[in-house]
């Protein structure tokens, strides 16, 4: 069965107003897809500018646009970081003592999170990968 997706024009508040932009798939209209990541067993955590790389490259495969990108780095090792992006945000903490980051994805409109996942398996080569995936904002 194929699932498709196409964004929905809702109706704003004030007529002046840009419209906001949902998704419909599979029957559902919601907002965006909010992916939570837990990579176990993983490598290149205390790396900012290896972090900032490979999720430059999750944003661009995405479709998504980035309007910022931030990393703070703890000591004596692990890093928390943000990228802003106009469809929402990808956010991360890494506890590479314990081998371990915890990503947050969520993207709305025609970006697809979904796709971020390949390129984190492949950057950090983790033992496993865990996922939840909510839909935010289901309309109904």
């Amino acid at each position: 069965m194929s699932k498709t997706s196409e964004i929905i024009e809702l109706p704003t508040a004030a007529a002046n107003d840009k419209p906001d932009y949902f998704v419909e798939k599979d029957g559902i209209v919601f907002a965006g897809t909010h992916l939570i990541v837990d990579l176990w067993g993983a490598s290149n955590l205390n790396n900012p500018t290896f972090i900032e790389k490979t999720l430059h490259e999750c944003i661009e495969v995405a479709g998504a646009t980035l309007l910022h990108f931030h990393i703070h780095a703890f000591e004596p090792n692990g890093l928390s970081g943000v990228a802003v992006l106009a469809e929402s945000h990808i956010s991360f903490h890494s506890w590479p003592d314990q081998g371990y980051m915890a990503l947050d994805i969520f993207m709305c409109g025609n970006a697809t999170p979904h796709k971020c996942i390949p390129i984190l398996k492949k950057a950090f080569k983790p033992n496993s990968v865990q996922i939840n995936d909510l839909k935010r904002g289901v309309i109904g």
